[in-house]
């Protein structure tokens, strides 16, 4: 069992950057592959991006590409997503998860463990 912390959403206005930090805490929480997904209110929760376990491999949806950087620190149990030329339309709650899975990261139901979310809120 292990918990997801996230932090660093806010307010912007659009071409602005944000950072998103997530910190996994409890057992072997630096073996777990991790990633951003986000939900606007009328929309189903999508994916953004993922890292492996290893921090060596990054997946990108095509709205993130060339705009977002995901990566893990030193130890492993953390996680950012930098976010440059941000856009209205990225406008959602974004959330970090965790998965034991090595494969399919894009989808919901790969993921074990989920933080609370936080609000990015971009303005035109």
């Amino acid at each position: 069992q292990i918990r997801l912390d996230e932090s660093g959403g806010g307010s912007v206005q659009a071409g602005g950057s944000l950072r998103l930090s997530c910190t996994a805490s409890g057992r072997a929480a630096g073996l777990y592959s991790m990633a951003w997904f986000r939900q606007a209110s009328w929309k189903e929760r999508e994916f953004v991006a993922a890292v492996d376990a290893s921090g060596d491999n990054q997946y990108y949806a095509d709205s993130a590409k060339s705009r977002f950087t995901i990566s893990k620190g030193l130890a492993k149990n953390t996680v950012s997503l930098e976010m440059n030329a941000l856009k209205p339309e990225d406008t959602a709650v974004y959330y970090c998860a965790a998965t034991s899975r090595r494969s399919e990261y894009e989808y919901v139901r790969r993921y074990d463990y989920w933080g609370q979310g936080t609000q990015v809120t971009v303005s035109a």
